[in-house]
């Protein structure tokens, strides 16, 4: 973890704690305002109620009518007092003078406290106030007769600290249950914040947010289209290279949240989740942009959760292998001319060592005019120096290869209007040719012949070999991808070449019979480079 930043379980500690004392302390508050409420009126009809009892109690109106013992009253309120738990029980009559109080010698004297005025104008009220008994809660009713006539009232008084002891009583159960809640909601926060990291494979979000930027950085910079679909075969993914590829092939619409089968039919990617198979390396239309495309599902737990599909243009693609193509041939030539030189060096130095120097002489002069002639014809006929240096190294391969190779070019053939045609021409030639070498490989007569003629901008390439030939069925057959009578992981170089005509828009006859060699012939369009000044 970064310094600085809290982990997730602080986080959610901190959160829930936050959360939860929050809606407790309000519910505190709230809980207790209506607890106070609740317990003062409470209290409040409480007070009443004793004093509305002793109202209409027979003893009281005897005693207030002069019918009955005084010192009786004072036994009843003090009995009633302490049956009903209030303050103080206190009757007075008309003109305020009590006749009955918890104290005995406050008896006969008047009531104190100065809120007892409206009840003996027969109001009936609670109010607060303080007394000889300390403050307190005073609930005063009128004492009547028989004829309706007032004749007195009645003081029921509950303590405040009773009042408030109460409230402490209730808020305390509140109090409790705020800890408690307090306590779990922690717990809570703890098994919570546990169980989410473990989802998260241990992972704060800061680092996997930094993840997920990298991810995505990395998705969108890779050359290769890339789009990926979830168990329900809606697309959850799709990198720039992709977007372009689709904007190719006229799919302008966000692909983002669709279901494939929508936006790509010729997919098989929600097959890929059913059947958890991979695909490679296979060819796809898309809108006629043929695509090279990877399936590979996306597996969770043993469970296909999703599918992602890697894809490139084609002709990208074998744009790559032509060249690379190109850059083998190259070696291939360099090769077989270091090799050959290598040999002629050998010879000299043989022929140094055994001191024959008119001999010596006489094969290092022919070497030279044969290289010479050699080289000279080619590069008179070829005006393109690349193609020129490709078919001179062909020529010491085929020598080396103990082949009897020959070059013929009737006109010459000029520099070509693109440079990309060289490429495309040592590709179709480089092949044609090691086709022949390899086709002549086990036969007696070891000859093959290559002719370039160029007229009216249409250049003709043949190449002849004295091979074991080939039967129609196999004609027919060795332009295929991957097809080759020569063992595994062949069967590209003819595959190629056809690709590389067919870009060129030109035609390729092969003539063979079994027995007779084989002959291929090539007719592409050339334009000569600066043709028109």
């Amino acid at each position: 973890m970064k310094k600085g930043k809290l982990s997730l379980q602080a986080i959610i500690i901190i959160f829930v704690c936050i959360v939860v004392a929050l809606s407790l302390g309000i519910t505190d508050l709230l809980i207790s305002k209506s607890i106070t409420s609740s317990v003062e009126e409470t209290q409040k009809e409480k007070a009443l109620d004793v004093a509305r009892t002793m109202a209409v109690t027979p003893a009281v109106i005897k005693t207030l009518e002069g019918q009955a013992n005084q010192a009786e009253l004072q036994e009843f309120a003090n009995v009633i007092k302490d049956k009903t738990n209030v303050n103080f029980v206190v009757v007075m009559n008309m003109k305020g003078i009590r006749l009955s109080h918890p104290e005995s010698s406050k008896v006969g004297k008047h009531f104190f406290g100065g809120d007892e005025g409206p009840v003996l104008k027969g109001e009936e009220y609670v109010s607060i106030s303080k007394g000889t008994l300390g403050k307190s809660m005073r609930a005063f009713t009128p004492i009547k007769d028989a004829q309706g006539k007032q004749i007195g009232a009645v003081a029921v008084g509950i303590s405040l600290k009773s009042v408030t002891e109460a409230v402490d009583k209730g808020r305390m159960g509140i109090v409790l249950g705020t800890l408690i809640g307090l306590m779990i909601g922690i717990i809570g926060a703890v098994v919570l914040a546990r169980y989410i990291k473990k989802i998260l494979l241990g992972l704060e979000p800061f680092v996997i947010a930094k993840l997920l930027e990298e991810r995505s950085s990395m998705l969108q910079s890779v050359r290769e289209g890339i789009i990926a679909i979830d168990q329900e075969g809606k697309i959850t993914l799709v990198n720039k290279a992709a977007s372009k590829l689709f904007k190719k092939a006229g799919l302008e619409e966000e692909p983002m949240g669709i279901n494939i089968e929508d936006y790509l039919p010729e997919t098989r990617l929600t097959r890929i989740i059913k059947s958890g198979e991979t695909e490679l390396d296979q060819e796809q239309n898309l809108q006629g942009v043929t695509i090279l495309v990877n399936r590979v599902p996306v597996v969770v737990g043993n469970q296909a959760v999703g599918a992602i599909a890697t894809f490139r243009d084609k002709t990208e693609v074998q744009h790559l292998a032509e060249q690379l193509t190109g850059v083998r041939n190259y070696a291939d030539a360099l090769r077989a001319q270091a090799h050959e030189f290598m040999n002629k060096l050998h010879v000299i130095l043989g022929l140094v060592r055994t001191e024959q120097y008119d001999t010596l002489a006489d094969y290092v002069s022919e070497t030279v005019n044969h290289r010479e002639t050699e080289m000279d014809f080619v590069t008179r006929k070829v005006q393109d120096p690349v193609l020129a240096g490709f078919l001179i190294g062909k020529l010491s391969f085929a020598r080396e290869s103990g082949v009897s190779f020959s070059f013929d070019c009737a006109n010459k053939l000029p520099k070509p209007e693109n440079s990309e045609i060289t490429h495309e021409l040592i590709t179709i030639i480089g092949n044609l040719l090691d086709n022949a070498i390899e086709a002549i490989a086990n036969s007696i007569n070891k000859k093959v012949h290559l002719k370039l003629d160029y007229a009216e901008d249409i250049l003709t390439i043949e190449v002849k070999d004295t091979g074991m030939g080939m039967t129609n069925s196999l004609q027919n057959k060795i332009l295929d991808k991957g097809f080759s009578t020569k063992g595994n992981n062949r069967g590209y170089g003819l595959y190629l070449l056809a690709q590389a005509i067919e870009r060129l828009e030109g035609e390729l006859i092969i003539s063979s019979k079994p027995g007779k060699g084989t002959s291929f012939a090539v007719y592409i369009s050339y334009q000569e480079e600066d043709k028109e000044n």
